[in-house]
């Protein structure tokens, strides 16, 4: 479980994000145990085994996203193996983020359960230090040439770094130096 509520003295935009993630992330984590729990009692005959359960159980065994799982999570094609390697990464940056009060430097928007929430954040953080309607503003987004998030050791001044956006139809190929590449077939 990943507690940020009691410690957080002012709500800043990405703090609500922070604690929005929180909140959906338990919800995950919750149903998890409870199904799982559930399951090894069924097994053990502690519980009649129901139909849940042995779809769940099924899910496991044939490396799939177990479908209780799926309505509390992102959606995704990734095999149960592949989405659970991701989802400690996820609790991970979370942990990161909720332990120390602080929004990362560079955040993995993709892992976010909501990741337009955090755009939004940034847009409101950026209308409230240039005192202009949020309305007014929009996003811009600037492609760095580099894949390494350490090249970012801190928070950006204006706007944020992330990293995780993904091109559909599409491929980026990099600039050099401080070039911003295009887009390519």
């Amino acid at each position: 479980m990943i507690d940020i509520q009691l410690r957080i003295e002012e709500k800043t935009p990405y703090m609500i994000v922070a604690i929005q993630e929180c909140e959906k992330m338990n919800g995950l984590l919750n149903e998890i145990r409870f199904s799982l729990t559930e399951l090894e009692q069924g097994l053990d005959g502690a519980l009649n085994v129901t139909d849940a359960m042995e779809v769940l159980g099924k899910s496991l065994e044939i490396n799939i996203l177990p479908p209780k799982w799926i309505g509390v999570t992102n959606p995704t094609k990734k095999t149960l193996q592949e989405w659970f390697i991701e989802l400690l990464q996820r609790i991970t940056q979370l942990q990161e983020w909720t332990d120390n009060i602080e929004t990362p430097a560079v955040l993995w928007i993709s892992a976010l359960f909501n990741p337009m929430s955090y755009l939004t954040a940034i847009m409101q953080v950026t209308a409230r230090a240039e005192n202009l309607p949020l309305d007014g503003v929009c996003l811009r987004t600037d492609v760095k040439n580099t894949f390494v998030v350490e090249d970012y050791p801190t928070f950006a001044t204006t706007g944020a770094y992330v990293t995780g956006f993904f091109l559909e139809g599409a491929g980026w190929e990099m600039g050099r130096g401080d070039e911003q590449g295009y887009l390519v077939d």
